[in-house]
């Protein structure tokens, strides 16, 4: 490869002095580069935040920047796009988003693989597409538009006629109504099944309380209950116990006694024996306590029989609460109080309910009040929208195009909230109770249809034109790009669409792929793209024409690269008459 491939074609960015006082919106392309996609070996392009216009030759790669764009943005990759014999394609996208620069940036691999990385972070495709496809809004022959979306219609509807408080209304009343509903949800018990819970729950607590458990009562029980099973042995053996230890003239406590008093003696004359002496009659009255405990613990066993079988009852009793409720006494007690609360709140249910149901029906009204209020404001600012684009387009060549805003009710199905109005049931949502659409006719005599039934590319580019400037404040995409927007026009009738592309372009950035000097002649910056032969293979390049390399493109375009002085001077009564009405149109 020579040394003049491997050079990045730059386009510089000396603004004209026509387009210097453009305002730079937040957010639009800066640059774009491109490596290895299609006939694009390596290419950058410096956009002009207004009116950007790319011309050509059929054929050298004008769309193709437009996909590369869309590659950059979060559009599905096609690894048909890498050039041949490269591994992979490389787009670029430098976005002048407030407070700092936005970088996108997207490979797609001859094997299939793609990449994506917003500011030198790892993406996804889907994440790239949420938020640099906010920024860039592609109008094609082939492209699914946000502008085909009936939803994206009511809210540039909603917009146009400044139904902000309106719609926020709406949105805070539906929110209202679905939180209530939520808690009904959780009130919504079958009468009969709330009487079967709350009786259990009553049962339950009942139980539990009447029994009046205390927290180790089984294990005194038990003990007590095997103190009694063996009455007979621990009486003789507690009488055994009192005679070795204090019975009269054999027992250990008066052998120990003596034993003291000898001690004392001693210790008359050897004081050692007074330690001895002290131990000993300690130990006596250790003898003297344990023989009288022994006497108290044979007296405490159970006799009665019938006190042993009441002992045996209440345990049964706990261990089958226990077998229903816990593992222990503290478990069931705890159970009761929960069953208790819980019924409780089955009481007070019903009462709620009833609240819940009244508030639901208030909050209704309430929807239904602000669903009202917002359709009849789309309903006002639907006719001003259509005839402001209706005469837009009248501007653009469709002179007997009937453009039409159609804001109907939406009919609820049997299982969808609705609303009563107008003696019928209306369905909502937080967007209020209308399904908006755009409706045009292209020729006398045919019904309006939807906009997105409408097959040409072109004529949607130029329809989507006229809805752009009427609603250039409404909508905030920082650059518009209209691919093919000049299909089935040409000659003066093309000017018209010059002009509206360049007035759009005062409040956002606009791309145009177009093949007419007419429309070219208003760009603020036009880019030439041509296809090259370099190292026997075939490339697409770009460099931005100005001066009189301007005449000249504009009059190839005019009349091919056979038109002569003529052509010359028609690109430059185009080019005059554009600069004029643009001088004209900033003063006014």
């Amino acid at each position: 490869m020579t040394e003049a491939a491997e050079v990045e074609t730059a386009v510089a960015v000396a603004p004209e002095p026509e387009s210097a006082s453009t305002p730079i919106a937040a957010g639009r392309l800066a640059e774009l580069s491109v490596r290895d996609l299609a006939l694009i070996e390596r290419l950058r392009i410096v956009f002009e935040p207004g009116l950007n216009v790319l011309t050509g030759e059929t054929g050298a790669g004008k769309s193709l920047l437009i996909d590369a764009l869309g590659l950059a943005v979060g559009a599905r990759a096609d690894t048909s796009l890498v050039r041949h014999g490269s591994d992979s394609a490389r787009v670029e996208a430098l976005f002048d988003r407030l407070p700092e620069p936005l970088i996108c940036v997207r490979e797609v691999s001859a094997a299939g693989r793609s990449t994506a990385r917003i500011d030198d972070e790892s993406v996804t495709a889907a994440r790239l597409a949420e938020l640099a496809g906010r920024l860039v809004e592609i109008h094609g022959q082939h492209d699914q538009q946000r502008l085909l979306d009936e939803r994206w219609q009511r809210v540039l509807l909603d917009a146009f006629g400044r139904l902000e408080r309106e719609r926020g209304a709406m949105a805070d009343a539906v929110e209202a109504w679905r939180a209530n509903q939520a808690v009904l949800a959780e009130l919504a018990l079958d009468p009969r099944e709330l009487a079967r819970r709350l009786e259990l729950q009553d049962h339950q607590a009942g139980e539990i309380s009447d029994a009046r458990l205390r927290v180790g009562e089984a294990a005194e029980i038990g003990a007590k209950l095997a103190a009694a099973q063996n009455a007979e042995a621990i009486a003789r053996g507690s009488g055994e116990i009192h005679e070795a230890l204090a019975g009269e003239g054999s027992g250990a406590r008066e052998a120990t006694a003596l034993a003291a008093q000898r001690a004392r003696e001693l210790a008359r004359v050897d004081d050692r024996y007074a330690r001895v002496a002290e131990r000993l009659l300690g130990l006596a009255a250790e003898l003297e306590d344990a023989a009288a405990e022994a006497s108290a613990l044979a007296e405490s066993v159970e006799h009665d029989l019938s006190a042993i079988a009441a002992m045996e009852e209440r345990l049964s009793l706990i261990y089958s609460l226990e077998r229903k409720y816990g593992e222990n006494e503290a478990a069931v007690i705890a159970y009761g109080e929960r069953a208790a609360s819980e019924a409780e709140r089955l009481r007070a249910l019903e009462a709620s309910r009833e609240t819940r149901q009244a508030e639901a029906e208030r909050l209704l009204v309430d929807v239904g009040r602000a669903g009202e209020g917002l359709s009849q404001g789309r309903s006002a600012a639907a006719g001003l929208l259509a005839a402001a684009v209706e005469a837009a387009l009248g501007g653009l060549g469709f002179r007997q195009t009937s453009f039409a805003v159609s804001v109907t009710r939406r009919a609820a199905g049997p299982a969808e909230p609705a609303v009563e109005l107008g003696g019928g049931r209306v369905a909502f949502d937080a967007t209020g109770i209308d399904a908006v659409a755009f409706l045009i006719a292209p020729n006398p005599g045919e019904p309006a249809r939807p906009l997105a039934r409408i097959a040409s590319g072109g004529e949607l580019s130029r329809v989507a034109l006229a809805i752009k400037q009427i609603l250039a404040e409404a909508d905030h995409t920082p650059t518009l790009v209209f691919d093919e927007i000049d299909t089935g026009i040409g000659g003066r009738s093309a000017e018209p669409v010059g002009r509206s592309l360049w007035e759009l372009a005062r409040t956002h950035q606009v791309l145009c792929v177009t093949h007419l000097g007419q429309i070219a002649a208003y760009a603020d910056a036009q880019f030439r793209i041509e296809k090259v032969q370099r190292d026997g293979r075939t490339v697409t390049e770009v460099r931005r024409v100005e001066g009189p390399e301007r005449v000249d493109e504009l009059a190839q375009m005019l009349a091919g690269a056979e038109g002569g002085a003529a052509a010359r001077a028609s690109a430059e009564e185009l080019l005059d008459r554009a600069a004029g009405w643009r001088r004209t149109a900033r003063s006014s």
